[in-house]
């Protein structure tokens, strides 16, 4: 009888071994499911894998999330379990000198996942494989980042008078230079007559040579198909332009729901409303992910775009190694290409005028970070420096 019992119980325990077996078994697929479900769907890619293992994140027991949403000191992160709140560890935060290195929407981190909390601390981020910034807004002079990994910026304009190729142009050297392919999206264009529509094409065609554009329509679908094949392979997309270019609308149409909120412009001079008020991802239906960006009142550029410069204006530039002397400031030289090319009407005096003043807000830029790099040896200087700053901004308004 002891002995039956005791076969029993045996019995008994191993079908409840097997059973824990086979629950932890299907959670682990489950889990790795999940895992291939989410790293499809946010561009985790073998390049990813690589650099988290090289980084040590994986030893160290981390888990690579997504970065969505930047509410300042708190932000969002995507994870293979959902969305979580998260902020950055406090080591983190110490050991950063720039602002720039902490964490920006569409960053891949590596955090630490708090159990049964939906919060996250992050410890890390993966080297950028593109990063779109500006000059942030007065002093001191310094970069603030709008976007990251981003594959394709779309540069978003509206069909009505508040077109504007001069300000297209500065968003071209951005795009150029945060080494993601630019795409104009030419938007509302329900909104406008055919004969706008054919200058515009012309007009856009001439600034940006070589750059992809569409006309698109988010209330009637016009290009809309076009726009989404940008997603595919689970690539990221952002989008940039000013208040009122129709960004969020766009979102809305590619995301497939209402998950931003829209507002109309204004009449009188077809300028927008401010509505995005800070920087969101968004998954796309069927892979990929968007970034919306809040419209920007003015894009002052970043140092070191020389690469955003070459792809913008290089028309300019071939013709420019036509120029008799190589350092041809295209002004009163003799056996200038560029001018010559301007005289006869095959380049606009305004792109050639753009060309020389953005020149000049770079070069000021530079010599300003110089300047602001060597305050610390040159105390006591403060007012030659001030009548320096002077003298340079009067040569940067120059036309």
């Amino acid at each position: 009888m002891n002995k039956t019992m005791k076969s029993i119980n045996e019995i008994v325990n191993n079908s409840a071994d097997t059973q824990d077996m086979q629950q932890s078994g299907v959670s682990a697929i489950k889990k790795t499911e999940e895992e291939r479900i989410f790293q499809e769907a946010y561009g985790w890619d073998s390049s990813w894998q690589e650099a988290w293992l090289a980084a040590g994140f994986e030893a160290a027991g981390l888990t690579p999330v997504r970065m969505t949403a930047d509410f300042g000191q708190q932000f969002k992160v995507a994870t293979a379990a959902g969305e979580y709140t998260a902020e950055t560890s406090g080591k983190m935060r110490h050991s950063t000198e720039h602002g720039a290195e902490l964490p920006a929407v569409g960053d891949w981190l590596a955090a630490e996942c708090l159990p049964g909390e939906r919060r996250a601390r992050i410890h890390g981020v993966l080297p950028r494989r593109s990063k779109i910034s500006r000059k942030a807004a007065g002093n001191p002079v310094r970069e603030q980042i709008i976007a990251t990994n981003v594959d394709t910026l779309f540069l978003v304009t509206s069909l009505n008078y508040d077109l504007n190729i001069r300000r297209l142009e500065r968003y071209l050297i951005m795009a150029w230079n945060a080494g993601a392919q630019p795409v104009i999206l030419l938007s509302k264009a329900d909104l406008c007559d055919e004969a706008f529509r054919l200058q515009a094409l012309s007009e856009v065609s001439l600034a940006a040579p070589g750059v992809p554009f569409h006309i698109v329509s988010a209330q009637t679908g016009e290009g809309m198909e076009q726009a989404a094949g940008y997603f595919a392979g689970g690539r990221s997309c952002a989008l940039a332009g000013t208040s009122g270019c129709g960004k969020s609308t766009l979102t809305n149409y590619l995301a497939g729901g209402h998950v931003q909120r829209t507002s109309d412009i204004r009449e009188d001079d077809s300028r927008g409303r401010h509505t995005t008020t800070h920087r969101q991802m968004f998954e796309i239906p069927g892979g990929g992910v968007l970034i919306d960006t809040p419209g920007m009142r003015e894009l002052q550029l970043w140092e070191g775009e020389e690469d955003g410069m070459s792809g913008t204006f290089s028309d300019i530039e071939s013709l420019a190694g036509n120029c008799r002397f190589r350092d041809c400031s295209h002004n009163r030289e003799e056996g200038c290409a560029v001018r010559e090319a301007m005289n006869d009407g095959e380049l606009d005096s305004g792109r050639l005028g753009s060309y020389r003043k953005t020149q000049r807000e770079l070069a000021f830029l530079e010599r300003k970070e110089k300047s602001r790099s060597a305050t610390g040896r040159n105390a006591g200087n403060g007012k030659r420096d001030q009548r320096k700053e002077r003298r340079d901004k009067n040569w940067l308004h120059e036309e």
